[in-house]
């Protein structure tokens, strides 16, 4: 009777481990960008919600008044996923600028749009390297 021994061999092993290698070497900053793009998704959604607000006001009172009866724009806010600052300035009754600035991890990873920001004619900028109608659209 002949015994065969079973389980994996040394290099079976490390055939396995070099594969896993590569794949994980391939795949942790295609996600890492991904992240970075849904958390400026976020930011873009919550200044064009900001926008849509504060010309609900604009409508309803006249001058952008987020202090206004009524209305209720914060000045300043954290994107839930705690990426991006919002904050509203309004420079004079009839212009605001809205600004959304990275926090934290998304400061340091996002060099291509950096800062978010949107005024009252619609004027879309980004600080990053990408141009705003890249950062804007993607």
């Amino acid at each position: 009777m002949k015994h065969r021994q079973q389980g994996v061999t040394l290099m079976e092993l490390l055939v396995v481990v070099a594969i896993i290698g590569i794949l994980s070497a391939i795949a942790v900053p295609a996600y890492r960008a991904y992240i970075v793009r849904a958390n400026r998704a976020d930011a873009k959604v919550a200044i064009l919600q900001t926008a849509q607000a504060l010309e609900r006001c604009y409508t309803n009172a006249s001058p952008y008044a987020y202090d206004a009866p009524g209305c209720t724009v914060p000045v300043s806010n954290v994107v839930a996923s705690g990426t991006y600052r919002i904050v509203v300035a309004r420079p004079n009754s009839n212009i605001f600028v809205i600004t959304g600035v990275p926090l934290g991890a998304q400061a340091t990873q996002d060099t291509q749009c950096g800062t978010f920001r949107l005024n009252s004619v619609g004027t879309q900028t980004v600080t990053g390297t990408s141009t705003a109608a890249e950062c804007w659209r993607r």
